[in-house]
């Protein structure tokens, strides 16, 4: 099959932290479909990787460059900032196999404010929303953003406008990365990195991501598994899906990402199967049942350089 993988910071020039781990994500996913046989092509503003065969674009050109691609391919995926991921989605989607999320589930997982209202009204736990944060330990975090990105531990009144405040959850930080879709398959849970870092800003402490380690097993893993996947459910996702939680005693699920995440870098080096194998199935046959994986995989961010 003709397999077209786009990721923003690659096919636009980004430069940074969204740089090493797009490229990260990429070429782990273009690998995958490459030992399967498939010929995959992959966007890119320059950088190269080892497999699949390069389209070169330009920001100002990228969503054309994907409409054309799409056009020529079997079945796509695209990979890009949550406030923009929707749009990107609909190209792949209106073109040929989207083998991610519809670009309404990615809308409405993308928006945090309505994302988290839709959990909540199908009773599943999630941090409140907050109206009044005087004096309340809260997290401040852009409606649309993504990997932490301007997100604080507060307890100031003002929000900033384009962000939301939510309860403060004191528990353990994790992550199920699944395969959603009609049959739904949880790959693994995930442990976050996640530290509270003082940067002298009038916010608080700045929340940062720092890495994983993928594949655990704590003794809640099922809880874990089961929130993930309801989340997933209720929400519409298709496709690799992760699914951010807080567990403290009940899993609240913080934010789901209806795409590919960081955790894919490690994933793809336990697991027994390859993830391209799973994403194909997922719309064009059946999930296995359950899928192996070898061991922990530990990373940093320091490791995508």
């Amino acid at each position: 099959m003709k397999i077209l993988l786009a990721e923003y910071a690659m096919g636009t020039g980004m430069d940074g932290t969204f740089l090493l781990e797009g490229r990260s994500m990429l070429k782990t996913l273009v690998s995958s479909f490459a030992r399967l046989g498939h010929e995959v092509t992959y966007l890119t503003s320059g950088p190269l990787l080892t497999e699949g065969n390069a389209i070169i674009s330009r920001e100002e050109d990228f969503r054309a460059v994907i409409e054309e691609e799409a056009k020529k391919s079997d079945a796509g995926l695209v990979i890009g900032p949550d406030e923009i991921l929707a749009e990107l989605t609909a190209l792949i989607e209106d073109n040929t196999l989207n083998m991610g999320s519809t670009p309404e589930a990615v809308a409405l997982c993308a928006d945090k404010l309505k994302c988290t209202e839709a959990l909540l009204m199908h009773n599943i736990a999630a941090p409140h929303i907050l109206e009044n944060t005087k004096g309340i330990k809260c997290v401040v975090k852009p409606r649309f953003g993504c990997a932490s990105e301007d997100t604080y531990l507060t307890t100031t009144a003002e929000v900033p406008f384009g962000s939301i405040a939510t309860e403060f959850i004191n528990g353990e930080h994790l992550s199920v990365s699944l395969i959603a879709g009609e049959k739904t398959l949880p790959l693994c849970a995930n442990k976050q990195l996640i530290e509270f870092m003082d940067v002298k800003d009038p916010l608080g402490l700045r929340v940062e991501y720092k890495g994983n380690t993928v594949c655990c097993s704590p003794p809640y893993k099922e809880e874990l598994f089961k929130a993930a996947v309801e989340a997933s459910r209720i929400l519409g996702c298709r496709g690799y899906t992760g699914v951010d939680i807080v567990y403290d005693g009940t899993p609240y699920v913080i934010d789901v990402n209806p795409r590919p995440t960081t955790s894919i870098y490690g994933i793809c080096k336990v697991m027994d199967v390859e993830i391209a194998d799973l994403l194909l199935k997922n719309r064009l046959g059946e999930l296995p049942r359950s899928v192996r994986m070898a061991a922990e995989c530990s990373f940093t961010k320091e490791d995508f350089r």
